[in-house]
C-alpha cells in the first residue's frame, strides 16, 4: 500500500469517528429543538426547517462533489508542500492551533470581502439563534475554504492532519449557537463560547465584525476583534432577507452583487463591489 492509500485510508477511518461525533451533536440539537417548541420559546417551524433542509442538501454535497473539491484540493497542494512535518502528539497540536488561527482570517476575510460574505451570510441571515443555526452553512462554500487551508500543507502539514484539525475547530462550534448558557467568566476571554459567539451573530452596530475565532477567542484580543457581550443581541444581518426558502437564502446575497455589478458601467466598480466590504458602493452612487 502507497503512501497515498494510507492516507486515504486513515481518513475514512477519522471520518467515521468525526461522523459519530457529530451524531452525538446532532441529538442535542434535535433535544433543544423539541424543548424550545415545548415551552413555546420557537412558535414556528419555518427558520428550523429552513435550517434542517439547508443541513441535509450540504450533507449530500459533502459526501459528493464539493466534499470531493475541498479533500483533492487539499491533497494536490501536498506534492508542493516545502517542508515535511512529522505526525506526532506535538504535531496535532499545532495542527490544531494553526488551523484555529487559519481559521481566524478565513472567517475574518469572509466577513470583509463582499464576495466571500456572500456565501458566509447563509449563516449569519437567520433572525432566531439556536442549536440549529449552526447547522446553516452555504452550500458552495466547501468550494472555496480549503484555499485558505493551502500555506498549512506547504508549510509540511499533511492533508489527513490538516482536514481533521480543522474539523475539530468546526465540530466545536456546534455547542455555542445557544442562549441556554449565560456568559462563562474567564473563559469568555480565552475561548469561543455562547456568550462570545452571540455577540458574533448581533447586527446591533456595536457587535459587527467582532469576535471571529474557531476554538480560542485570544486571536480577537490579540487582533483588535474581541467584543463581550453587554446590551441585548438582535440576531441576523442588517438588510433582513425575509424569506425561509433554502435557495432563496443560499442565493440572495450573490444576486444582489450581480444586480449592483450589472448597474454600473465601470469595471473599477464591479470589482469594487466584489472585494470591497459589505455595503460599500461608489462615489458617485446616492443609493
Amino acid at each position: 500500500m502507497n503512501y497515498i492509500d494510507k492516507q486515504f485510508e486513515a481518513f475514512a477511518d477519522v471520518l467515521g469517528v468525526l461522523e459519530a461525533i457529530g451524531l452525538g451533536f446532532l441529538l442535542l440539537i434535535i433535544a433543544e429543538t423539541l424543548w424550545d417548541f415545548s415551552i413555546k420559546k420557537r412558535v414556528s417551524l419555518k427558520e428550523t426547517t429552513a435550517n434542517f433542509i439547508i443541513a441535509i442538501a450540504n450533507h449530500l454535497l459533502d459526501r459528493t462533489l464539493f466534499g470531493l473539491v475541498f479533500i483533492l484540493g487539499l491533497f494536490i497542494a501536498q506534492t508542493y508542500a516545502f517542508f515535511t512535518i512529522s505526525t506526532a502528539w506535538w504535531s496535532w497540536i499545532m495542527a490544531i492551533l494553526m488551523a484555529d488561527f487559519t481559521y481566524y482570517w478565513m472567517h475574518r476575510c469572509e466577513h470583509q470581502v463582499r464576495v466571500l460574505w456572500s456565501y458566509h451570510s447563509v449563516h449569519h441571515s437567520s433572525p432566531e439563534f439556536n442549536l440549529t443555526t449552526g447547522l446553516r452553512l452555504a452550500w458552495v462554500e466547501g468550494m472555496v475554504e480549503w484555499l485558505f487551508f493551502v500555506p498549512m500543507i506547504l508549510i509540511g502539514f499533511s492533508a489527513i492532519q490538516t482536514f481533521i484539525a480543522l474539523s475539530i475547530v468546526v465540530l466545536y462550534q456546534t455547542w455555542i449557537h445557544t442562549e441556554k448558557i449565560g456568559k462563562l467568566g474567564w473563559v469568555d476571554r480565552v475561548f469561543n463560547t455562547p456568550s462570545v459567539h452571540r455577540v458574533h451573530h448581533g447586527s446591533n452596530k456595536p457587535y459587527h465584525d467582532k469576535n471571529y475565532g474557531g476554538i480560542l477567542i485570544i486571536w480577537d484580543r490579540l487582533f483588535g476583534t474581541y467584543k463581550s457581550e453587554q446590551e441585548k443581541v438582535v440576531y441576523g444581518i442588517t438588510t433582513p432577507i425575509s424569506s425561509w426558502n433554502p435557495l432563496v437564502i443560499n442565493f440572495y446575497e450573490f444576486w444582489k452583487i450581480i444586480k449592483d455589478i450589472l448597474k454600473t458601467k465601470k469595471l473599477s466598480d464591479a470589482v469594487g463591489f466584489l472585494f470591497y466590504r459589505p455595503g460599500w458602493k461608489p462615489k458617485d452612487r446616492g443609493d
